[in-house]
């Protein structure tokens, strides 16, 4: 009967997980089609990282706590394979006195796509380590995903903003 219900929690726990994954990646899809074409502003660009670093609070619960070493990779996986396709999709264009992020037909195919991916190595990661685990290995590839890309949506942003009108 034990052996039951820790199954079943488990597989409940499993399918939250993957229900929470859609409403997110979803809205972050939403929340980047809504901000294509509109200006955006240096503080537009560094928030996001900055306010995702708080993240980083979950590794004091010792259940998330991961190898440095894990963590390391995860980070580099972010920031080198999941972070180069939306660097070459979010193009900056100056128009007037704004700069402006242009929608991309590639960018939600590339979202999309970055999507299944991390929900297929998801089910793949969870067979070797413990769920809370795997959500901070994912956190960790996420922020250095999001901390490259905007890195780089700044370094342009910086240079467009100041050529002259």
């Amino acid at each position: 009967m034990n052996l039951n219900f820790n199954l079943a929690q488990l597989q409940f726990s499993h399918m939250a997980s993957i229900l929470m994954s859609l409403l997110v990646g979803g809205g972050i899809i939403a929340m980047r089609l809504r901000a294509a074409n509109r200006p955006v502003s240096l503080r537009k660009i560094i928030i996001p990282p900055l306010a995702m670093s708080t993240g980083f609070l979950m590794f004091a619960v010792p259940d998330t706590r991961v190898p440095w070493l894990w963590a390391l990779y995860a980070f580099a996986a972010g920031a080198i394979l999941f972070a180069y396709p939306l660097i070459r999709t979010s193009r900056l264009e100056r128009q007037g006195g704004e700069v402006v992020l242009k929608r991309s037909k590639t960018f939600i195919v590339i979202l999309l796509a970055l999507f299944i991916i991390r929900l297929l190595l998801h089910d793949v990661l969870e067979q070797v380590v413990s769920i809370p685990q795997t959500a901070g290995l994912f956190f960790i590839l996420a922020f250095g995903m999001i901390l490259v890309w905007r890195l780089a949506m700044l370094r342009i942003f910086l240079r467009l903003a100041n050529q002259p009108g």
